[in-house]
């Protein structure tokens, strides 16, 4: 498996984000699209694009996961925990020491996978406020050594 950094608007990360809101939509959320404030990973195998995730600055030192999203028969093989490593790593080395996350209720196997990743659940925040479906999550990078 190969990770590599993509732009927002690179089509297979449109690609990947649409399939993610697709499935989200099947459960009543909301859609949204690549925003071009995200840094995106995407995982390959085999030269195909089979998961991404993205980070995004929320506040001074904090960072936000975002879309992550593996294709249904690339799940339960270590991707997504592969692709929330990198995504920590390169929040950590823009100087974001915390990382946050939003995920729906109803997605049990993110949930765990957060929760095994090390990260806490948290008070909804922004705008995740108010949504029933929401659960968020955060955790406290450790610092690099100079």
């Amino acid at each position: 498996m190969q990770i590599q950094a993509r732009e927002a608007l690179d089509p297979e990360v449109a690609a990947l984000v649409t399939a993610q809101q697709r499935e989200l939509a099947e459960s009543g959320d909301e859609l949204v699209y690549p925003a071009p404030d995200v840094h995106y990973l995407v995982a390959l195998i085999g030269g195909r694009a089979v998961a991404c995730g993205g980070w995004q600055p929320l506040e001074e030192g904090v960072a936000e996961l975002k879309r992550m999203f593996v294709r249904p028969s690339y799940r339960g093989q270590g991707i997504a925990r592969a692709l929330v490593v990198a995504l920590e790593e390169e929040a950590l080395a823009a100087g974001h020491t915390t990382v946050r996350l939003e995920t729906g209720v109803y997605l049990t196997g993110a949930i765990a996978l957060y929760r095994s990743a090390g990260y806490r659940p948290i008070p909804v925040y922004g705008e995740y406020v108010g949504n029933p479906l929401s659960v968020c999550f955060e955790k406290r990078l450790p610092a690099l050594v100079q």
